[in-house]
């Protein structure tokens, strides 16, 4: 097993230099652990909330927990005991020295937001996300995505060139470490074992479902990935009610396994769509899913174009979590049905994207763009993210932007 560079890396070892407390979150199975452990000194403590006893201590006695276990220390999995947060909160506000505390936890479960109301303002938290494109076929420093002619240039010189075999080969491995560094080699039997055990760590604790049921649901959803969220159908399939697909999808949504691309919209767009757009962090998960079991059928299967978006939308998201920032993106789709697939929102302007299969698309793509010259917020640089295989450009305005440079 190999360990891959994370890019967020640089961003941890920036702040652990100025924050008392960094919170680390992410999802299952991307790396938290192994990243802080990689990054920490000997003269730091390590203790996880997965060993029972520790876990009894921190939440029975969480002063003593504090006593035994002395400072600098990494606590994992710290959800289990949220009784410690008051305490770093002291030990935070009476001075504690940068870099004393490191946390990690799963991403957005109650406890984890009751730990970041508990820190705001004391602590530095970052979400990690899975393995980006970049992290394992980039070279020096990540670089946020953005629509600016020297930044695409720049992001040109960091990759080499990819077929779309090659992209499909990336999306249907998925981003997850474990397989990806070699410690596991069949998809099928990680993925199984991934669900089986997120359901039975997490979605339990919080909920009661039927894991059969569950499974089904997450399957039904993965069929719809890269589309408007229909609840009722998704319900219809699992048959459950259109209120338990609801609480189950936030379940999905908090534990970091899909996420929502919300549509844009302002007071001067007045006829857009207001439902969301369904995504998977992980586009192995969906390819698992949804039974494709070669990158082969991937590629020449039914979801094909709608992968490609998930995974296009998510290694764009991948490099502003890698540096520490939020990512501002939309989609946009008004009652004429006219559409845009992603809205990115820098330096003050709206760019437009549009994703397409193809090697070679058509300009009429870019016709579209024009809908967001009403929107209060000026239009900036747009942009074709496709197979072709170099940047290229349809006019000043306009780029053409191959996958593999994201």
């Amino acid at each position: 097993m190999i360990y891959i560079k994370r890019d967020i890396e640089k961003t941890i070892t920036k702040l652990n230099k100025e924050y008392s407390c960094i919170l680390l979150t992410g999802s299952r199975q991307v790396g938290k652990s192994t990243l802080l452990k990689h990054l920490m000194k000997s003269s730091r403590t390590y203790v996880t909330l997965d060993d029972l006893e520790e876990r009894k201590l921190a939440k029975n006695d969480p002063a003593m927990f504090f006593q035994i276990h002395s400072l600098p220390i990494f606590i994992d999995e710290v959800q289990y005991a949220p009784e410690l947060f008051s305490y770093i909160k002291i030990a935070v506000d009476n001075g504690a020295k940068p870099g004393s505390f490191w946390l990690t936890g799963s991403q957005s479960f109650s406890l984890m937001e009751l730990a970041q109301e508990s820190l705001a303002g004391r602590t530095a938290i970052l979400h990690l996300p899975a393995i980006s494109q970049h992290e394992l076929y980039g070279k020096k420093d990540n670089i946020p995505f953005t629509i600016d002619l020297d930044s695409l240039k720049q992001r040109k010189n960091l990759y080499k060139p990819a077929s779309l075999k090659e992209i499909y080969e990336r999306i249907w491995k998925g981003s997850l470490p474990a397989l990806l560094s070699g410690k596991y080699s069949d998809n099928n039997i990680y993925y199984s074992s991934y669900v089986q055990t997120y359901i039975n760590r997490d979605v339990l604790d919080i909920a009661k479902v039927d894991k059969l049921l569950f499974s089904d649901f997450i399957k039904s959803a993965a069929c719809r990935t890269a589309q408007m969220l229909n609840i009722h159908d998704i319900a219809r399939d699992v048959g459950i009610s259109d209120d338990t697909a609801k609480r189950w999808l936030k379940i999905l949504e908090q534990s970091d396994i899909i996420y929502f691309l919300r549509p844009y919209s302002n007071n001067l767009l007045k006829r857009t769509i207001k439902t969301p757009k369904l995504y998977f962090f992980d586009t192995g998960l969906v390819a698992y899913l949804t039974s494709h079991t070669t990158p082969e059928l991937l590629a020449n299967g039914a979801i094909n174009g709608a992968i490609l978006e998930n995974y296009i939308i998510s290694e764009i998201r991948k490099t502003y979590f890698n540096n520490g920032q939020n990512c501002p993106m939309w989609y946009y789709r008004d009652k004429n049905n006219k559409e845009i697939d992603i809205i990115i929102e820098n330096n003050g302007k709206l760019h437009p994207l549009e994703i397409k299969r193809s090697a070679n698309p058509a300009s009429e793509l870019i016709n579209t763009f024009s809908v967001l010259n009403r929107s209060s917020v000026s239009k900036g640089k747009g942009a074709v993210i496709c197979m072709k295989e170099e940047l290229s450009a349809f006019n000043s305005d306009n780029f053409i932007i191959p996958v593999w440079m994201i």
